[in-house]
């Protein structure tokens, strides 16, 4: 399936997804997150992408962040239906099986950042900036960026980044836990590529087991977070992916995987 503003390559076990709106800077407006929701809720259905990279074209975003253009004639009532869908899709990444990596690839701002926080982790190229700049237009993040950056940073460090709307380079990015690792800007997509075959060639049945086990308990206590971890553990016994795990290690081989 086509669509307007984002382009899908499927290359054997790993999508590629990427932000098509290089004029724009790939800003996020409404048609856009509609189809990023509608191929990544896709994707929760389909057990033939293992993994999936999320990236903008162009050299300068990865996504500038959403578009004003749409939201400067909104009221309080558009704009919150506006931010719900921005949810939604945050929502989406966070909960589809499969392991989503964001390749920054130039501006992550606002919205940009946002989404970039959404996904599993971060690569960014050497020149990619993030911020939460919101307050610089008379307003707040509204995807979730006040909370996913504080659990990823810290409180004060992301108090003061969304009060000021300062803009990080990718180096300081990395220093503060935002993003995974920095690359040059012509390896991003092939380091960001060469993770997601690493994990495309795991056990699904266990990626997003594992998947679930660090997203789902974020907010409980140990407790309940290590309760969690043990029936998600005990739900990969009796899986043909642990059956053939196993086996491959005692016999010295390379497991084949089938997602069940």
């Amino acid at each position: 399936m086509s669509y307007e503003n984002v382009l899908v390559e499927v290359d054997g076990p790993v999508a590629i997804v990427t932000l098509n709106r290089p004029k724009a800077l790939n800003a996020l407006n409404k048609a856009t997150m509609e189809e990023l929701l509608a191929i990544f809720e896709g994707f929760s259905e389909n057990e033939e992408v293992r993994a999936a990279v999320l990236t903008g074209a162009g050299e300068k975003a990865f996504v500038a962040g959403a578009d004003i253009t749409e939201m400067v004639a909104m009221g309080a009532d558009e704009a919150l239906s506006f931010a719900a869908r921005g949810h939604d899709l945050g929502d989406v990444l966070a909960q589809i099986p499969q392991v989503v990596i964001a390749a920054v690839n130039g501006f992550a701002l606002g919205g940009g950042c946002e989404l970039a926080m959404a996904c599993d982790f971060i690569y960014a190229a050497e020149h990619a900036k993030f911020g939460q700049p919101e307050v610089n237009l008379g307003v707040i993040p509204g995807f979730g960026g006040t909370q996913r950056l504080a659990r990823l940073v810290g409180v004060a460090r992301a108090m003061e980044m969304v009060v000021t709307g300062e803009t990080l380079g990718a180096a300081e990015a990395l220093r503060i836990g935002l993003v995974n690792r920095v690359l040059p800007a012509a390896d991003l997509l092939a380091g960001a590529r060469a993770t997601a075959n690493t994990i495309a060639a795991k056990g699904p049945f266990a990626v997003a087991a594992a998947k679930r086990a660090v997203r789902a308990t974020q907010e409980m206590a140990l407790a309940d977070g290590n309760r969690f971890e043990m029936q998600a553990f005990a739900s990969c016994f009796g899986t043909l992916d642990q059956k053939e795990g196993m086996s491959a290690f005692k016999e010295k081989r390379s497991p084949k995987f089938q997602g069940r």
